[in-house]
């Protein structure tokens, strides 16, 4: 086996074994659980750099295992995968250090890590997936590997959620399925292509095309929280905090956005997409769900369902950049996969700190927490800024590229979308940073609180990882045009592999 075949196994084993590993682990080996935690965490992160450059540099890298006849289990680590690759082990770090600190004492952390583990398996899996297959397999493993995380704490309302959860993500898994399986039928093949595979299918078999990519993206719209696909989302903010910064940054929701960007591109193609009419209607739900989501994110006094809703506005940002059939605008989309992420993890990373240290659950509860919580409430303040497009952001970024790419496809109407969505995210974000700093402090936080011996603000461990993605959000904004910033990246996949059309 080649380096270049071996890599793509190395990466998807560097967080497959020590997940294994740690499921026979007893709880009371914290040292090696979390030796093994971080080992994996940082061994897939020095693969990632070895795949970007040598892939920058235009080396190909793949692995391919028969399963049956004309059907194989096959990874590719292209760009744009990495891009998806390159956010998840880097959030899967910081995630990974902050749920040591989170579920410090408490029970079944072995399972909870191992599962851990195993999702980010499934997420790359689904970056390095070259065929929709394979795709599907690691798609459905991210289903069945999330959902013991989302009941984790086994409370009624926890099953509750997880059981709506699995409802809605399988229901989206079989509608995949019989989308792929259809496909089959009439290509032979579903692997992907740059410029797309299902050309030659054009012309008698256009209603079929259509039928199968309504399929498809259903399947992979439940996971992106497409309205009105989206219900499982708010009712999964029972899981634990690390759980719902993995949910909504990571891995569950980015892996449906990703999914629509590959069928796109590379399973229809872009050119063939518009001319079968698919991109109007695509763009016409995404933008629905941007201002729908916000709008019900004015509603939520939980602070994780307002920060929720915020997440089903925010990743059709990705859908909507794939539909406005231009390099700007996918450039746009391809960016806000990763701003969205370090944003939002930001957040959910805060929302944690607040309910662990003071009890804080509501976003009318969040007089004064500035004052308690300098650190945490300027990291979320960051983020919160970054997701409303304040200038040296990187939500600012996203939007500019969206919005000139709106421009150039002539489709000024998304131009009203993205002010109105930008509008309504000030409008349920800035009251939360107007109480946690002008309000004064509550002569009592609420009950349960868990203060930190000896520190003002909270543990390090929880503190950390939101101030490096705050950071993060700022630097993705402040040196967006320097070669290595995932605004380079993504002008570098429209350039080598999608840059084949013009609008």
């Amino acid at each position: 086996m080649t380096t270049n075949e071996w890599l793509p196994l190395a990466l998807l084993a560097s967080s497959l074994l020590p997940g294994l590993l740690i499921f026979v682990l007893p709880e009371r080996r914290i040292a090696l659980r979390t030796t093994l935690n971080l080992a994996g965490a940082g061994t897939k992160l020095v693969l990632v750099g070895v795949l970007l450059r040598g892939v920058a540099s235009g080396k190909e890298y793949s692995a391919r295992f028969a399963v049956l006849p004309g059907l194989d289990l096959a990874l590719k680590a292209d760009a744009l995968g990495l891009l998806f690759i390159s956010l998840s082990a880097v959030l899967w770090l910081f995630t990974t250090l902050y749920a040591i600190g989170y579920l410090e004492g408490s029970p079944c952390r072995s399972r909870f890590f191992g599962f851990f583990s195993l999702c980010v398996t499934a997420t790359v899996g689904i970056a390095m997936a070259s065929n929709l297959f394979t795709f599907f397999i690691f798609y459905e493993l991210l289903t069945l590997s999330t959902f013991p995380l989302v009941v984790h704490r086994g409370t009624d309302k926890a099953m509750k959620g997880g059981r709506v959860y699995l409802a809605y993500t399988l229901s989206g898994g079989t509608v995949l399925l019989a989308g792929i399986v259809w496909l089959h039928h009439l290509l032979g093949h579903t692997e992907f292509a740059h410029t797309g595979i299902v050309a030659a299918l054009a012309g008698e078999n256009a209603g079929q095309l259509k039928a199968i990519f309504l399929l498809l993206m259903t399947g992979v719209g439940v996971k992106a929280a497409i309205v009105p696909l989206h219900g499982w989302l708010p009712q999964a903010m029972v899981a634990p905090a690390p759980v719902s910064a993995l949910l909504h940054a990571v891995a569950v929701v980015k892996a449906g956005a990703f999914g629509i960007v590959r069928i796109v591109y590379d399973i229809y193609g872009i050119e063939l997409a518009a001319s079968l009419g698919l991109l109007a209607p695509l763009a016409a739900f995404a933008s629905l769900t941007i201002v729908w989501g916000s709008v019900r994110a004015l509603y939520q006094d939980d602070l994780k369902k307002r920060l929720a809703f915020s997440t089903v506005s925010q990743v059709s940002y990705i859908a909507l950049g794939v539909a406005l059939f231009g390099p700007i605008g996918t450039i746009g989309g391809l960016i806000h996969l990763v701003h969205q992420g370090i944003m939002k993890i930001t957040l959910f990373f805060c929302a944690g700190n607040y309910a662990e240290t003071l009890g804080i659950h509501k976003v009318s509860e969040m007089g004064g927490a500035g004052h308690r919580m300098p650190l945490t409430t300027l990291a979320f303040s960051i983020a919160a800024l970054g997701l409303i497009g304040v200038p040296a952001t990187a939500g600012f970024v996203s939007k500019w590229y969206l919005g000139q790419g709106a421009l150039a496809a002539g489709l000024p109407w998304v131009l009203a979308v993205l002010a109105a969505s930008s509008l309504l995210n000030a409008a349920y974000f800035l009251p939360v940073l107007y109480r946690a700093w002008f309000l004064p402090p509550p002569a009592a936080w609420p009950e349960g609180n868990i203060l930190p011996r000896g520190s003002r603000e909270t543990t390090l461990l929880l503190l950390l990882p939101p101030l490096f993605t705050a950071g993060l959000t700022l630097l993705a904004g402040m040196l967006a045009m320097t070669e290595f910033s995932p605004l380079a990246w993504a002008r570098l996949i429209t350039s080598r592999e999608y840059q084949t059309w013009s609008p």
